[in-house]
């Protein structure tokens, strides 16, 4: 008889609810045309507050939803900027 969470390479089996989080974390794609001068205007912006242009666009997109008032509910929060925490084993 084998165990259903046993992975069949027989290595550890994830914990439990890991699945839910993964899903929570997905992050979905896009493609952004910007006029070149917009571009260098958010990157030199992003730049400043040590943001990448990516999360600097996520933090515009989510503050004008919020101004908006069209931000969802459920959405996550945002990560926190700099590195993560470095836990130990």
């Amino acid at each position: 008889m084998t165990d259903d969470a046993t992975p069949p390479d027989g290595g550890t089996p994830p914990p439990p609810g890991a699945a839910s989080r993964a899903a929570r974390r997905e992050r979905k794609s896009m493609l952004l045309r910007l006029d070149p001068a917009v571009y260098d205007a958010v990157s030199a912006w992003a730049a400043h507050d040590l943001r990448s242009v990516n999360a600097h666009v996520e933090w515009l997109l989510r503050k004008a939803l919020d101004d908006a008032g069209r931000l969802p509910a459920q959405a996550q929060p945002l990560r926190r900027q700099g590195r993560p925490n470095h836990t130990d084993p």
